[in-house]
């Protein structure tokens, strides 16, 4: 399957600007399972868009979509983390901007850590229901409840949305660099002050369980109390105005056979911040 359903025309590798990277890794995660069969679900759904984007007047899939085949993750979360870094640092080389779908949000530090062999610096911002800020969980680091933490290890964070954390990672959250999901509700003031604290370059990570489970129910570990699909997009568009972002990554896809809408919000999602991405070139 390829994204979107696009013709070779538009999805071969030597034409396309983007690479679309499946990650199908759920070997950590400590609920619901089935973000594995995210990426599969998510591009399946795709094939339903229209390819004409109302609010920028663009069709993206003309810069080239490919789908590249998915990452190999039969193995310990220590070795998928490298197997990803490995695989995006490939196209990365190729000069392609790289959206990786997972998954588990801890495939999500093996694309970080190749984007920084890349680009040498830049600030993450997060989109997410939990901080992930835990030093260690289940007997590894790399448990998806620790993504942030170890992506904090090498570059500057921003998290919004939160509203759910553990007592063991208080400590290590910035209170000036989060942005708790009850707060920010009914305001809109609060997308300058993120984009205030993000530097030129940004790599942009999303766990779709930011989403309120109103619109987002097909997650691991769903939140009352989340964003909506208008709050999410202003914020994002004003990132990608603002900032030069290197690449991103939806994860956290936990599909459910019997409701393709939210397969079909995380396409929309990625074609969305595409759209942004090249408008603002």
């Amino acid at each position: 399957m390829k994204f979107a359903d696009l013709p070779n025309e538009y999805s071969n590798l030597q034409n396309s600007e983007i690479v679309i990277l499946p990650v199908p890794y759920d070997g950590t995660s400590t609920w619901q399972k089935g973000a594995d069969r995210g990426p599969e679900a998510l591009i399946e759904a795709s094939a339903n868009m229209e390819l004409y984007d109302i609010e920028t007047d663009s069709q993206v899939y003309l810069k080239g979509i490919h789908t590249a085949q998915p990452v190999d993750v039969d193995m310990s979360p220590e070795k998928m983390v490298e197997s990803v870094e490995k695989s995006v640092r490939h196209f990365l080389n190729k000069d392609k901007f790289v959206v990786l779908v997972g998954g588990e949000h801890s495939v999500s530090t093996g694309s970080v850590r190749a984007h920084l062999e890349k680009y040498k610096e830049f600030s993450v911002l997060q989109l997410d229901a939990h901080s992930d800020l835990r030093d260690e969980y289940e007997g590894t680091k790399y448990n998806h409840a620790c993504v942030m933490a170890r992506i904090a290890e090498t570059c500057p964070i921003v998290q919004v949305g939160i509203r759910s954390t553990d007592i063991s990672e208080k400590e290590a959250l910035s209170k000036s660099n989060v942005f708790y999901a009850e707060n920010i509700h009914n305001s809109n003031d609060w997308v300058k002050e993120v984009t205030s604290l993000l530097s030129d370059k940004v790599y942009i990570t999303i766990d779709l369980d930011v989403f309120d489970p109103s619109i987002m129910p097909s997650t691991g570990t769903p939140e009352p109390g989340g964003l909506l699909w208008y709050n999410v997009l202003m914020l994002l568009k004003a990132v990608f105005d603002d900032k030069k972002v290197l690449g991103f990554d939806v994860v956290e896809l936990c599909p459910n056979p019997n409701n393709k809408g939210p397969d079909f919000l995380a396409a929309k999602l990625i074609y969305k911040l595409l759209s942004y991405k090249y408008l603002s070139i």
